[in-house]
């Protein structure tokens, strides 16, 4: 917002409501916003925005974080929206047959997948079953293990030890986002080879990442919110998809797991870390 001329304090005014990942707490703190009468809402995940969806059908909201907002009924159609959501689509739903078949590469005996999942994200939920339609032509199993809250992860992760998950695919989702550190502590303490959709996990020490660049898609969300203020309407804004993929690889992860990284993806990746 500063590159486009705001500053908080003299031209602009930012209300921040954080739910600390409780669905619960969304549509009271949807409702505080609508209150305040605020000129547009900026949403993070599928859960806040509909939330803020729910509460009004004229606010302008700002959508980030997203896998399908078409599917999740924000929107009519990427390039017309038709009423007060638009945004940024993370498209990281669409990428998860990739994921795996990137974790095969680089965890060849990798045969009992882990998914780490939250139950109470929609999205998820579809994410889920695009992996569960993938398995089969990589060669794999999949274990859905949930977690709805902070707690649960570490149940989730004793779940997958049980189950005898040998690799683990991370959906991605704001309470994940947040505990990115202890999600790689515990795949490191079980030794095992994690793949997300962002490259912060990447960067916390998961193995490995393919997906859009989660802080450019806030920074894209600027860019609506400026063209809101000046007059434009959410229905008639596009929402946009990442135009950039990107590969992100911990060379560290990989060598305490004991795997070596593939030629072809060394020669993919955006960034190995050493």
């Amino acid at each position: 917002m500063r590159e486009l001329g705001y500053v908080e304090g003299e031209n602009l005014v930012i209300e921040w409501r954080f739910a600390d990942n409780d669905v619960k707490r969304m549509p009271g703190l949807a409702a505080e916003l609508l209150a305040l009468n605020v000129d547009v809402v900026i949403t993070a995940g599928e859960n806040s925005a509909l939330a803020m969806q729910q509460a009004t059908s004229t606010m302008p909201i700002v959508s980030a974080g997203v896998s399908d907002p078409v599917g999740a009924g924000l929107v009519k159609s990427l390039a017309r929206p038709g009423g007060n959501v638009t945004g940024i689509s993370s498209i990281t739903g669409e990428l998860a047959p990739n994921r795996l078949e990137m974790l095969r590469a680089i965890a060849p005996r990798a045969a009992r997948v882990a998914v780490l999942v939250n139950p109470d994200a929609p999205g998820n939920l579809k994410t889920l079953a695009s992996v569960r339609a993938a398995a089969p032509k990589v060669g794999m199993t999949i274990l859905p293990a949930e977690a709805r809250t902070a707690q649960d992860i570490d149940n989730a992760f004793t779940l997958m030890r049980k189950q005898g998950a040998d690799a683990l695919l991370v959906i991605l989702n704001p309470l994940f986002q947040q505990q990115r550190h202890e999600i790689a502590r515990l795949a490191a303490q079980y030794r095992l080879p994690s793949v997300t959709a962002a490259r912060i996990y990447t960067e916390a020490g998961c193995l490995l990442s393919y997906g859009s660049n989660i802080s450019e898609e806030f920074r894209r969300a600027g860019f609506y919110v400026d063209k809101i203020f000046k007059g434009a309407k959410p229905a008639d804004l596009p929402v946009e998809q990442p135009t950039r993929i990107e590969l992100v690889i911990n060379g560290k992860t990989a060598k305490a797991l004991g795997l070596a990284i593939p030629q072809a993806l060394l020669i993919s990746a955006d960034r190995v870390i050493e």
